[in-house]
């Protein structure tokens, strides 16, 4: 029952009915996987004594009354307060948490970064290569969000991690992680997404690096598929193409840290054995992952530019109806057939503040120094649209069917506006002259009827 591309001495199921790959399909759905045969109870959650002198341990995401709950049952060797002792206080200073507004950042404007470097000499794990960008909201009273960048040269050896703050969506761009979590293994690379629930103890381990990517941290309602209304019942991103791991656990004992992530702050425990020890476990609240190449967009096909939001992949909802606490939005490939249409995305202000990456090629709207790699911030409120370039030779472009090809990026969008760090500010890669980009625009209006 091992196998040999996991971790040594990790156990995963095998033959799961439905599964690919050591994955089970669907979205949202109420899995069920076992590692070991008859690991898992029928009929109950909690019998009185469980196979393999197992604990049962439920797993709770959301409260136990919300209409539909989100949980998990767990069977595992020790129960999750053996995964804990007293806690130490841990500095990892570049990981921010709302609220974090610094007086002396102007947090007002349009913003963009070249990307982060890759590292030369210095070594860094998920935890030490995270970079925060901008907060939003407040983690304590659970609305908002933080957008990062991580670095990740090295493997976690003997160590683990998880965030009762947040669930955590992870975007690479370069490199493949491989996500070791008390549910199974994730292994993700550039045009695919995971996501961490909160409160799911994970290590993360290099596969080929360096390793470079975006994060959504969301400290409120989890992300979900959205609502399709008159889109109807397909395309977008369908429940089929997201991929849960089966059940997969370690018995080691080994001295291990287990780091938390709790308002903000981290704190540090000391244990004897691997916290990875769930040898089967049934329900919801699972990590997945998502190959971004199997969203199918859908757009005008006659004329004018939709909203982005058609292109939403997954929305967390706030308290307001119809506006989101995060959209992720993909710009991926896609054809461009409207008539006596302007194409690209038109000048806007808008209520929601916009981070943007690129994971590779070039985007429409900005054909020049958007770098795969790099991030743009246009703030709640704050105008912005295509540069001149762009303007130019959609305005005057033959408009015959166009496909935009080999371009990949993405939206992490928030009702709240979004603030910058000391690193975004003061250490990233900020690029002075990107306000340049649209004071070439040139004033066409000479009072005279007609298209000019």
């Amino acid at each position: 029952m091992t196998d040999q591309g996991l971790p040594k001495g990790m156990i995963r199921a095998t033959g799961t009915t439905g599964t690919h790959e050591g994955y089970m399909p669907g979205f949202g759905n109420d899995f069920e996987t076992e590692a070991l045969p008859g690991a898992l109870p029928q009929g109950q959650n909690s019998p009185q004594k469980c196979n393999y002198g197992l604990y049962a341990e439920q797993l709770s995401g959301s409260a136990f009354t919300q209409p539909r709950p989100e949980r998990t049952w767990c069977y595992r060797i020790r129960p999750s307060v053996r995964h804990t002792s007293r806690f130490e206080k841990l500095d990892l200073p570049y990981w921010k948490t709302a609220p974090h507004v610094k007086e002396d950042v102007i947090s007002l404007g349009q913003y963009r970064w070249d990307p982060i470097p890759m590292p030369q000499d210095d070594r860094y794990t998920w935890l030490t290569g995270m970079r925060t960008m901008t907060t939003a909201g407040d983690v304590n009273t659970q609305v908002g969000m933080a957008a990062h960048i991580y670095l990740v040269t090295d493997s976690m050896q003997d160590e683990y991690f998880f965030s009762a703050d947040s669930e955590l969506l992870v975007v690479p761009q370069e490199g493949r992680l491989r996500f070791c979590t008390e549910l199974g293994v994730i292994d993700i690379e550039p045009k695919e997404i995971a996501l961490l629930p909160r409160g799911l103890l994970y290590r993360v381990e290099v596969l080929e690096g360096p390793c470079r990517g975006f994060v959504c941290e969301n400290y409120g309602q989890k992300l979900n598929l959205p609502d399709r209304g008159p889109i109807g019942a397909n395309c977008l991103a369908n429940p089929r193409d997201f991929k849960t791991p089966v059940a997969a656990f370690e018995d080691r004992d080994a001295p291990s840290r287990v780091t938390v992530k709790w308002c903000g702050q981290f704190h540090v425990t000391e244990i004897p054995h691997s916290p990875l020890d769930v040898v089967a476990w049934h329900g919801n609240h699972a990590p997945w992952k998502y190959d971004l190449r199997t969203y199918s967009p859908v757009g005008a096909i006659l004329f004018d530019h939709p909203d982005p939001s058609i292109f939403t992949v997954l929305t967390a909802p706030s308290g307001l109806p119809g506006t989101a606490n995060i959209d992720f939005v993909l710009f991926r490939e896609r054809w461009l057939v409207a008539e006596h249409s302007f194409r690209p995305p038109w000048y806007h202000k808008n209520i929601m503040s916009e981070m943007m990456g690129n994971i590779y090629g070039q985007y429409d709207a900005k054909p020049q120094g958007f770098a795969p790699g790099g991030l743009s911030l246009h703030n709640c409120m704050l105008p912005h649209g295509p540069d001149r370039e762009a303007f130019e030779g959609a305005s005057n472009g033959e408009l015959k069917p166009h496909k935009l090809d080999n371009t990949m990026s993405f939206m992490f969008e928030t009702r709240f506006p979004q603030h910058l760090t000391d690193y975004a500010a003061n250490e990233a890669p900020l690029q002075d002259d990107y306000l340049d980009c649209w004071t070439s625009l040139e004033k066409k209006f000479d009072g005279t009827p007609g298209i000019k």
